[in-house]
């Protein structure tokens, strides 16, 4: 029997339908293994922000220019000992940095051998004191709870009771409560408050530490108190933010707070803290932060007004409506974050020959120009910007205008962003005040992120303003060198008697910065500690 041959043409027709089908499948195929890649880039960049260390390093070995705050640590401990234990060797450090302050008190524990024990062991003599051997230990001293009663004496005239129908009365002076009707003391109040705003510890944990004491004292008290307590501080809040105004060169971050209890606002939603501070460049440190409930842009607009110079901040877009007497300064940290994005998530073995790593590179050595220039002048750091950062800034964004790439792929994304933010970033070389990243402020404005990690949220509106004083004066406090709990102690024992004899005469001797603090204040501390500079990225 004889097969039926099928037709040429039905033939080719059907073999073209086959190859269209298979075109359109590998099509398919291919788009299909884009959107795949895109999630694994996604998934891998989101699992390292959440379980990778925060630090930007990459994992080769030039790049150590972010690492100095680990090769200063290392650089002060002795040489390590190798000990021979068993079946392996144990490495011995002993750290040197560890130095007990030559000003606190010194309890002294003599250790003496009993009367009867005195006799030579030999001959029986008598035996005298040929030396001491002395160890020293650091001894903390738990607080103490104790209750402050005030008896104001009242003073009248014996005569006149017996002879006159008007008796004078004379009370002594006392000094004024901080809080009227309640029975919080200056002390008690600047406690809850560095608890909170400086360790980072809820009310409903200091509520717990209140009862180790013997005392219930609820959040809510405790909370009520730093309230009232905040209208104390507005006026040095608002002294700080008059001079802050008046600099020339400042930095500018946000960050995220909710508020359960925002008018208007769905407890999920977010509300806003917003930082502004001084530079590196100033010769007193203010830190400011401005409680808001979004993130317009109109915000940094109505906190800056009556500001004109320069304004750090990152690429966030309202910072750029801003008017023109303020100029924008770009963060080159930011654009570094980009290329470190896309180089973390490539296998170890791509990194080395990876475009995305040349980015870092290029970064890491204007960073390093900015680490040779710290101890300049203005003057002269400007003077060695031109002539080393300048050529080498303009290198890099020509390498990247000659780079072909896709452009949702991470090395097209990093080049995107530093196309958009290059009139911002390269402003930093036209001044020598200036600085290459907005990284100060972000440090300025991790205090509150971690605490907000311990406390959550804040209740009410008025709950998150009186947060940003608090944390506005106690950090503000820390760049002065000065001790939060003392001064703040200090601060509300002072504006409730301001004018009177024996208390401050203006809020401007109550300022973080006032030359007329008392010594007390003042972290008792032999060398202040060295302060962080740009280029140096915190390693938590």
């Amino acid at each position: 029997m004889k097969t039926q041959e099928m037709p040429r043409e039905k033939l080719i027709s059907i073999i073209e339908e086959k190859d269209r089908k298979i075109e359109e499948q590998d099509k398919r195929i291919a788009e299909l293994e884009k959107i795949v890649e895109w999630f694994k880039t996604q998934f891998h960049l989101a699992e390292h922000k959440q379980y990778g260390v925060s630090s930007e390093q990459t994992h080769l070995n030039q790049m150590t220019l972010f690492n100095a705050s680990e090769t200063t640590a290392d650089s002060t401990q002795e040489r390590s000992k190798i000990t021979e234990v068993k079946a392996h060797y144990r490495k011995r450090t002993r750290l040197t940095t560890d130095k007990l302050p030559e000003d606190l008190p010194v309890e002294i524990i003599e250790h003496e051998l009993p009367e009867k024990d005195r006799n030579c062991p030999e001959c029986g003599s008598g035996m005298h004191t040929m030396g001491k051997e002395t160890r020293e230990e650091i001894k903390l001293i738990p607080a103490k709870v104790v209750i402050l009663r005030h008896v104001r004496h009242i003073y009248a005239c014996r005569n006149c009771e017996a002879t006159s129908d008007h008796v004078p009365i004379v009370k002594a002076d006392m000094p004024e409560p901080v809080i009227k009707g309640g029975f919080a003391s200056p002390e008690t109040i600047a406690h809850i408050a560095v608890q909170k705003f400086m360790m980072a510890s809820p009310l409903y944990r200091q509520e717990q530490e209140w009862k180790q004491y013997g005392i219930l004292l609820s959040r809510q008290t405790m909370a009520n108190w730093l309230i009232k307590a905040k209208d104390w501080l507005e006026p040095l809040y608002e002294k700080m933010k008059q001079r802050l105004l008046e600099h020339e060169v400042l930095h500018a971050d946000e960050t995220t707070v909710q508020v359960l209890k925002e008018p208007g606002k769905a407890a999920q939603s977010k509300s806003y803290i917003w930082l502004y501070r001084t530079s590196g460049e100033a010769e007193k440190q203010i830190v400011l932060y401005d409680y808001q409930p979004d993130r317009k842009y109109n915000r940094p607009r109505e906190f800056l007004e009556g500001f004109s110079g320069y304004l750090h901040t990152d690429g966030y877009e309202a910072y750029h409506r801003l008017p023109d007497n303020i100029i924008v300064v770009g963060c080159l940290a930011h654009l570094r974050r980009k290329f470190c994005e896309g180089l973390k998530i490539l296998p170890k073995e791509k990194q080395k020959d990876s475009q995305l790593l040349k980015g870092v590179e290029y970064c890491d050595e204007l960073f390093r120009y900015e680490q040779e220039f710290a101890l300049l002048t203005p003057k002269e750091r400007f003077e060695r910007r031109q002539y080393l950062s300048k050529p080498l800034f303009n290198e890099f964004y020509s390498w990247m205008e000659g780079l072909c790439v896709l452009p949702k792929s991470m090395l097209g994304r990093a080049i995107r962003y530093a196309r958009e933010q290059k009139k911002y970033i390269e402003r930093y070389l036209t001044d020598g005040r200036l600085e290459i990243s907005n990284n100060r402020a972000e440090r300025s404005i991790k205090p509150y992120v971690i605490g907000r990690k311990n406390w959550l949220f804040c209740n009410t509106s008025a709950g998150a303003r009186a947060g940003a004083v608090y944390y506005s004066i106690i950090v503000t406090a820390m760049e002065n060198g000065l001790n939060p709990y003392e001064y703040l102690t200090w601060v509300l024992t002072q504006m409730p008697n301001l004018g009177k004899p024996g208390y401050a005469a203006s809020v401007d001797e109550l300022l973080p910065y006032s030359t007329a603090l008392p010594e007390k204040v003042y972290v008792p501390m032999p060398k202040k500690e060295p302060e962080k500079y740009a280029w140096e990225e915190d390693e938590e």
